[in-house]
Order: structure tokens, then sequence, then C-alpha cells
């Protein structure tokens, strides 16, 4: 899939700075990359971890994972080593938000979308069961 931003932005300044390099063709699955998400943020001692299938659900991505840390400190954590197992496994330079406040920490690894909360907060949003809640059209009709 193209990557349909067209500019990017110099990390020092944030301001765009013209267009995107491209991107070498990935040598893994999005099954292979949603395995590494979930062994990385397993070995940081995530809790209730969650995975979505969002394939013909969604066209952002193939797979999101939710997951929580006890603390802000731990859901920084848990973010900051995924982002860096990926580069350093994949070659995978990740963006992510909200990292600063490590209250939902959100991780865009292309194929998969990761969110780390804070139990409170991920309870407040109970982003999973908007997400669960959605039938798959390839489930077929009458499908939960």
């Amino acid at each position: 899939m193209e990557d349909l931003v067209l500019t990017h932005s110099d990390p020092a300044t944030g301001l765009p700075v013209g267009p995107r390099p491209a991107q070498a063709e990935a040598d893994y699955t999005a099954a292979d990359l949603l395995a590494r998400v979930i062994a990385s943020i397993e070995d940081d001692k995530a809790e209730d971890v969650v995975q979505i299938d969002l394939r013909g659900r969604s066209s952002m991505a193939d797979f999101m994972v939710i997951c929580s840390g006890r603390s802000s400190r731990q859901v920084a954590a848990i973010a900051d080593k995924l982002m860096e197992r990926l580069k350093a496994e994949l070659g995978l330079v990740c963006r992510s938000e909200g990292k600063e406040q490590g209250d939902w920490v959100l991780i865009d690894a292309g194929e998969v979308i990761v969110h780390v909360f804070r139990p409170e907060v991920r309870e407040f949003y109970q982003l999973e069961k908007l997400w669960l809640g959605v039938p798959s059209p390839m489930a077929g009709p009458g499908a939960a």
C-alpha cells in the first residue's frame, strides 16, 4: 500500500520539508509484525493484551493491539522498548503520540496500530469495545 502522505516533517522543527523518502519493500508480513509487537509488550509485562483483526474493517491497518501498563512510567517504557525493538529487528521507524504524558501512547507501526494505556484511561475510553463490537464484513450476515 502506498503512503498517501506527500510530505514529512523535520523532527527538529515540526515543519513540512518535502516528499517522504521512498520506503523499501518490507520483508515481513503483517502477521510477523503483530507477533513481534505482542512478544515485545509481553516481555515488558504489559497487561490485558487484546488483539483486534482490522482486515476488511479498516484501511488504516491490518491489526490493532491494546494493552495496559500499571503506571505512566511503565506505559512510556513499553512504548519506547517496542519502537526500539521494531527499529533494531525490522528497520521499522514508528510514529507515536502521547509518550510525554504516559496516559495513552499510540504507536503507528504501519500494518499494526498499538495503544498502550494506563488502566484508568483505558477503562474511560473503552477502545476495544468500540472495535470488538463492530462485526467484520467477512463474517457474513448476523455476525455479532
